[in-house]
């Protein structure tokens, strides 16, 4: 049997790793053994987990010739039967194949407004506010390094760094074009308008390394801008770095510019692995359906509405009556059900 040979493999290669863990000459891979084995560990644990259900089933099955005990014995193994369809589950989702990229802790974040005007760039706010809230409730570092108010307290664009465990696994199912659904402050009609917001979702993929000529790199020094106030630099601060051949511009304004120009490197880096990466996708596919949790940017991936207080995530017709709820930063129940349809699909594909 196929699924009973893999797991003898993945039985015996943890064995390996084991023992080149114990063995200390071996220390300077030891790193790159420990996560290997740290990964395979779960998957390990569950195949010993079937075996013992499997040993159950064979034994509680010899009770059935006893009348005495078979209408117990058959109980028994009902249960047995279906603790183990639940293991060889989760056993095959511990063995679908995996982005490179969901082993990402830290994520560019980019929003931008789309259709509507002032009333996108304050959709764009209210997004990022969201986000903030989901950060903190996950457990993750949010750093706002690039941003553009309006007078109105909205955003013409804001980019961010996010960083912790399972960052990009989770929130690149974010990318896409958001639409509200609400009237505006200055609607004096009470006529509801439709406006959108970019999101993009950006992995450090350290695998990938992109060779960065300094010579394709133009940086500038600035004043950085701001809405006023104590917090306005005074000083050439701010950095702007642009990739001369693929024209990708990134800009940090902190107030120390050697900072800047660290976090604008590495924000320069994360969109050329991106863009490198897509490149690489678009070839080993011209199949839609593949680009499913790949953080692919598809139009309108979810709707809000405001009068309804109706949240409609598209791709898989989920729709909640609790928006105020999710924008203060209560995701995972949204992202659950679509990294369950992923699944799902990753699994369907599995068993053709």
């Amino acid at each position: 049997m196929l699924l009973e040979d893999r797991f003898v493999q993945i039985t015996q290669r943890f064995e390996f790793l084991e023992a080149c863990m114990a063995d200390m000459s071996r220390q300077k891979d030891y790193a790159e053994v420990s996560q290997e084995y740290s990964e395979l560990k779960p998957i390990v644990d569950q195949i010993k987990f079937r075996k013992e259900l499997m040993d159950n089933i064979v034994s509680t099955q010899e009770m059935l010739s006893d009348p005495e005990f078979r209408s117990l014995a058959e109980e028994e193994i009902r249960v047995l039967k279906s603790r183990l369809s639940e293991i060889e589950k989760a056993i095959q989702l511990s063995l679908l194949p995996r982005d490179v990229a969901d082993r990402s802790v830290t994520v560019v974040l980019e929003i931008r407004p789309g259709t509507g005007g002032d009333e996108a760039a304050l959709f764009a706010s209210d997004l990022l506010k969201m986000y903030i809230r989901y950060a903190e409730n996950s457990d993750w570092t949010f750093e706002i390094i690039e941003e553009q108010a309006t007078e109105l307290g909205g955003f013409k664009g804001v980019v961010a760094l996010v960083k912790g465990k399972d960052v990009y696994a989770k929130m690149k199912y974010e990318s896409g074009v958001h639409r509200v659904q609400r009237v505006p402050e200055t609607e004096s009609g009470g006529r509801i308008h439709t406006s959108t917001a970019t999101v993009a979702v950006l992995p450090e993929i350290k695998d990938v390394v992109i060779s960065i000529d300094p010579n394709d790199l133009r940086i500038d020094t600035m004043r950085a801008s701001g809405a006023g106030g104590q917090h306005v630099n005074k000083t050439d601060s701010a950095v702007r770095i642009t990739h001369i051949p693929t024209g990708i511009v990134v800009t940090s304004s902190e107030k120390s510019q050697h900072r800047n120009r660290a976090i604008a490197m590495e924000v320069m880096e994360m969109r050329l692995n991106d863009l490198e990466r897509q490149r690489l996708h678009s070839q080993r596919s011209s199949d839609r359906a593949d680009q499913v949790g790949s953080g692919d940017r598809s139009e309108r991936i979810r709707t809000y509405n405001f009068p309804q207080g109706r949240i409609t995530d598209h791709r898989i017709n989920l729709t909640l009556y609790k928006l105020d709820y999710v924008l203060n930063g209560n995701l995972s129940e949204i992202i659950n059900a679509l990294v369950a349809d992923t699944q799902a699909q990753a699994l369907s594909r599995l068993s053709l």
